[in-house]
């Protein structure tokens, strides 16, 4: 089962995702995580990610989109994605599509975790705190959050004419929010 989690920073996709790793026994494609991984590295384009991110830009398509790729044709990895924060505009749901086809695979099920922009600054300020995350302050979160809902919005509109889409309220209590995805998984 290939899955995309996709909501606005601090909407609970990397909790989501974890979980239904372990249910599943899938693999997260979390952008984040790789895009911190390039940052680790310390390469060109962990450079690159750095400065986008501490404007509170998004990482480019192109960039994204190549880091993605090697994961979807891992022999090990088909039918068992769990799409956390990918994709985040239209040009990568499309390149999504093109690769899912090439490999002989496809999207089962389209979440969309939906949470105001004041509850996303109450979880984010939190998660600063706890995780030490420095992409995790005021002003970078309400820039990361105006950017998401504008470049997102297409791609809501993409995914949202499939069968296979459903919003989940992105602010209840994240147990609440894992038994919906539960029901619409187990149907």
């Amino acid at each position: 089962m290939n899955i995309i989690l996709f909501g606005p920073p601090g909407a609970g996709k990397g909790t989501q995702s974890k979980y239904l790793v372990n249910k599943l026994k899938a693999f997260q494609i979390s952008t984040g995580d790789i895009l911190r991984e390039e940052i680790k590295k310390n390469s060109a384009i962990g450079k690159v990610i750095t400065d986008d991110m501490k404007n509170g830009k998004f990482i480019s398509d192109e960039i994204v989109n190549k880091l993605i790729e090697n994961l979807i044709f891992d022999p090990q990895k088909k039918n068992k994605l769990i799409f956390d924060g990918y994709p985040r505009s239209l040009s990568q749901a499309k390149n999504l599509e093109v690769l899912l086809k090439k490999s002989k695979q496809s999207i089962d099920l389209i979440l969309f975790l939906n949470v105001d922009k004041e509850t996303i600054l109450k979880r984010l300020e939190k998660r600063k705190i706890i995780e030490n995350r420095s992409d995790d302050n005021s002003d970078t979160i309400v820039r990361r959050y105006e950017k998401y809902m504008e470049t997102t919005q297409p791609v809501l509109n993409f995914y949202s004419k499939n069968s296979n889409f459903k919003e989940v309220d992105g602010g209840l209590e994240i147990e609440e929010i894992t038994r919906k995805i539960d029901a619409f998984i187990n149907v």
